[in-house]
């Protein structure tokens, strides 16, 4: 009886057979029997989390936070290259697919430990900006919004970073900066907007970032399926297929919540804090004269000449009906600061309620406190209603107030 001989593979690439060389360079090639063993035992110790990992994983998410309290992309871009190769995410999907309960459950926890220290990274930026807001954070805000260009940017290099995982002769770098880009700003955003105060922000961070580490998952899944990998055992298909419907259902959760509440293009969870100034004026009142003319003539004479005399009498009536105007006025602070604080109560002693930046609109309301030599206004927020006070000379008057 003669059993089948093994195929030995070559170290080098150049030395294998034309039709296997050309295979491999093509993106999601079927691979054989030996070529999956060996690629699945080179990704199962590629996807292994190591300690540089989660240093250099701290480190992005400093430069993440920076710039987001400095609003300048250019950091942003630079943690997303500093972030490690995001291998445990492909050990996710890897684990799911096969069905390795170990594999998966590793490079998960290696995931969320990173993803710990990055939102960690976040709240402590997030806390010291906080004694020198207000801040531009016009960046936070879009990247703490949903949009259908970031599921195809982590649709396109989710499947490029397994498949050039999986190919020896490919870079996994250029997807896998791309996809901590998406994933790992909105977990920035978060951390961030939870400790420095920012409406909106904490949140939506952190559901825009478990909605993009899901699609990741489950598109990373797909694309090793269809490399040809395939549960080893009955458990592999019950527990891909588990993880696929749990990301699903994240997905489409999510996704309808944010729908209700005009996810795509606005953030999920509160209105955008740059309001439109909206001016209500009210027109002049209108002035009706009465005229009532009174014509007496006079009796005739015995001469033939009659003269008639008319006593026009004007009697106009004026009734004017005039309608106070409030008092409306935008924050008007220096383009370095880019806004102002709301606080409590008038005084740097009490506590910010609510930083708002350049041009939202205020109502100025008739009281006014002078506080060691500086006039603090009692103001109403138009957009939101919210209550506070402010000092004077960060206002710009929208319309004439008497004694101003």
């Amino acid at each position: 009886m003669s059993l089948p001989t093994s195929e030995h593979t070559p170290d080098d690439p150049e030395l294998l057979p034309p039709a296997r060389r050309r295979r491999a360079r093509r993106l999601l090639a079927p691979m054989e029997a030996g070529e999956k063993a060996e690629t699945l035992d080179r990704l199962a110790l590629r996807t292994i989390p190591t300690f540089n990992f989660y240093v250099f994983s701290m480190l992005a998410g400093l430069i993440l936070a920076a710039g987001l309290a400095f609003n300048s992309p250019v950091l942003l871009v630079l943690g997303a290259v500093i972030t490690p190769l995001m291998a445990p995410l492909v050990g996710v999907s890897l684990g799911m697919i096969t069905g390795s309960a170990k594999l998966f459950l590793r490079s998960l926890v290696g995931l969320l430990i990173s993803s710990a220290l990055i939102f960690a990274a976040g709240a402590l930026v997030g806390l010291a900006a906080r004694s020198w807001m207000p801040l531009d954070l016009s960046q936070a805000y879009a990247h703490a919004t949903l949009s259908w260009a970031s599921f195809l940017v982590v649709l396109v290099c989710g499947l490029f970073l397994c498949a050039n995982i999986a190919h020896r002769e490919r870079n996994p770098a250029p997807p896998s900066v791309a996809l901590a880009y998406v994933i790992y700003v909105p977990l920035t955003v978060a951390g961030f907007g939870l400790t420095s105060g920012a409406p909106a922000l904490w949140p939506d961070g952190l559901v825009l970032y478990t909605i993009y580490l899901a699609w990741a998952a489950l598109i990373g899944a797909l694309t090793l399926a269809l490399l040809g990998f395939r549960p080893l055992t009955f458990f592999g298909y019950t527990l891909g297929g588990a993880v696929a419907l749990i990301c699903i259902i994240l997905l489409i959760g999510f996704s309808g919540f944010g729908a209700v509440l005009g996810a795509f293009g606005t953030p999920l969870a509160l209105p955008t804090p740059l309001p439109t100034a909206t001016f209500t004026l009210t027109p002049p009142p209108t002035i009706t004269p009465t005229l009532t003319p009174s014509l007496t003539p006079l009796p005739p004479s015995l001469t033939p000449t009659i003269t008639a005399s008319l006593t026009p009498s004007i009697a106009p009536t004026l009734t004017p009906t005039t309608t106070p105007l409030p008092v409306y006025a935008r924050i008007n602070a220096s383009e370095e600061s880019g806004g102002a604080f709301i606080r409590g109560g008038p005084g740097f002693d009490n506590k910010p309620i609510v930083a708002l930046t350049n041009g939202t609109l205020l109502q100025i309301l008739p009281d006014f406190v002078e506080v060691d030599g500086a006039v603090w206004e009692h103001v109403i927020v138009v957009q939101t209603g919210l209550e506070g006070w402010i000092l004077q000379r960060l206002l710009q008057v929208a319309t004439p107030a008497p004694e101003w």
